[in-house]
């Protein structure tokens, strides 16, 4: 099992840039974000969490193997996770880490347990920003346990850590919005 939250790997838009005119504001805002999207959890929400749905040692997808340059039979630290406020969830996350990246950072990636990401990842000095991109993801594609009525977009963005990279993805539910 690669995902606890997919069917089958998301079709995502390397160039999002011409699709963007026609979104909300409020879900651009989102899919922007440049620092730390736990972070801006924290100044608009209470009690943010993480809980963790899936995290192993796991091939990755084919795409997130072509961004990462990881070989096929490669294993990487696969994490998906829900952020949530109180109990109520916000965003889904998946991240990819090759063994290189987590040698890099002396394995704190690889312990995060229920702490998110991002409070290590932004804090890291030599963190740079690669790439982006967008999708959009239907119900039936989801195998979450969470009951996902319509359709959800997310970002998925390549770091780089002493030029060891590393892909996370989000995908914002729709309680983010209300």
């Amino acid at each position: 099992m690669k995902s606890r939250l997919f069917e089958s790997e998301p079709k995502w838009i390397v160039s999002p840039t011409s699709i963007f005119k026609n979104f909300p504001s409020d879900l651009k805002s989102w899919l922007n974000e440049s620092q730390s999207l736990t972070q801006r959890l924290r100044n608009q929400f209470e009690n943010i969490r993480v809980k963790v749905l899936f995290e192993r040692q796991e091939t990755p997808f084919l795409t997130e193997r072509q961004m990462l340059n990881v070989p096929e039979q490669r294993y990487c630290l696969v994490r998906e996770v829900v952020l949530l406020s109180n109990q109520t969830p916000l965003i889904l996350a998946r991240t990819v880490i090759p063994t290189k990246t987590l040698k890099i950072t002396q394995g704190n990636l690889a312990r995060l347990g229920s702490r998110p990401l991002g409070e290590i990842l932004f804090s890291t000095p030599s963190l740079e920003r690669e790439s982006c991109g967008i999708v959009k993801i239907e119900p039936n594609l989801w195998a979450t346990d969470l009951e996902i009525k319509m359709p959800l977009w997310g970002r998925r963005t390549q770091y780089s850590i002493c030029k060891q990279p590393m892909l996370v993805s989000e995908f914002f539910l729709p309680s983010l919005f209300l």
